[in-house]
């Protein structure tokens, strides 16, 4: 059995964004460089990778984390009410139209506006948005007076925007506008080596939750979890979790616990061929090549996104002789955006009197 505390750290207060893979390190380098601007951000991936975590984090560690973070998911808008939905409209605007809203964007004003699946979003609303992206100015439904905004957009989708806007179905100046800055999160098959320290992070979330004292799973658990496909990616996972840390009936899961579509499928399939499930949850199965390394115990599989900055950021002190502008350089960002990242995560003014970790 692997204990639980070999498996992930104390969750942060970024939530369950683990690093451990170096496509997900390109993501964190991505939103350390582009969080200090208020440029407008596309994120893309797969449904269920954690696109929503990312602009949570741009959010945080840009200039204003303590400005609105403002939610709106584009396939939940109604057609005929999206423009007032997204720009607000003023008393007696539509027949419904009671009292004044103010609309998505600027309810978000001094803030971050997230609009999710924008693939969704009706093309013919889509130039009225790419002129307040442009403008950074907004004109409510049944007014002559456009306001001022002042907010970061960030988008996101599961979509290929590319292909819509070659079969007309997304307009190529918005795609080519949001697309400027864009992030790109792979899905979680790519990036098997985090899966033992997301089981960790979910494990202590959902023992949190239903009061439950899991504390350990069993080595063959782990293994039939990192081979499965998970085509709903993290958030799959998590449900899987979750699910197992309420059917267990002690203080561990194993292979009994976990639902029978994962134990049984095609991603186990194609990594033990010749394997049969085992009713003996202790033994350790033989591992196919195409199955990440799976660390059991040391130094903890995975790192929550603020330990990953921190870390990060202590780790360029120490290479630099405490050098910052030789810090922001090796960074990639800028010597105030360096500062002011020293700052929110309270590092000394000299990184030599701190134990730095090990490499990552």
């Amino acid at each position: 059995m692997v204990p639980l505390d070999h498996l992930v750290r104390s969750a942060d207060r970024l939530g369950g964004m683990v690093v451990r893979s170096a496509q997900v390190r390109k993501v964190l380098k991505s939103v350390s460089q582009l969080s200090p601007y208020k440029a407008t951000v596309l994120i893309s991936g797969e449904s269920g990778t954690g696109k929503e975590l990312v602009a949570r984090a741009l959010h945080t560690l840009g200039p204003v984390p303590n400005g609105p973070f403002v939610t709106l998911n584009c396939s939940n808008l109604v057609e005929s009410l999206a423009e007032s939905q997204l720009f607000g409209h003023v008393r007696g605007a539509f027949t419904d139209a009671r009292e004044e809203s103010q609309g998505y964007f600027r309810s978000a004003n001094g803030g971050t506006l997230f609009l999710d699946e924008i693939g969704e979003l009706p093309l013919k609303l889509q130039p009225k948005l790419l002129r307040s992206v442009e403008t950074h100015e907004v004109q409510p439904v049944g007014s002559s007076h456009c306001y001022k905004v002042d907010l970061r957009l960030v988008a996101a989708t599961n979509r290929d925007l590319h292909a819509m806007v070659r079969a007309g179905q997304f307009r190529d100046d918005l795609y080519y506008r949001m697309s400027a800055s864009a992030i790109f999160i792979p899905p979680l098959r790519e990036r098997r080596e985090a899966i033992p320290a997301f089981i960790g992070f979910f494990i202590e979330q959902y023992n949190r939750l239903f009061g439950k004292n899991v504390s350990e799973i069993s080595r063959r658990a782990i293994e039939i979890l990192c081979a499965y496909q998970w085509p709903g990616n993290v958030r799959e996972l998590s449900n899987a979790i979750e699910s197992a840390v309420i059917l267990s009936e002690s203080s561990s899961i194993g292979v009994s616990d976990l639902a029978e579509q994962i134990v049984n499928g095609t991603g186990a399939e194609l990594l033990y061929p010749h394997e049969q499930s085992s009713a003996n949850d202790h033994a350790t199965a033989p591992v196919a090549r195409r199955l990440p390394t799976i660390d059991f115990g040391g130094e903890p599989p995975g790192f929550l996104l603020d330990d990953m900055i921190k870390k990060t950021l202590m780790r360029s002190l120490e290479e630099t002789e405490g050098n910052r502008r030789r810090a922001a350089g090796l960074l990639g960002v800028s010597r105030s955006t360096l500062y002011r990242m020293l700052l929110r995560y309270g590092i000394a003014e000299n990184p030599h009197r701190l134990s730095v970790p090990h490499p990552i």
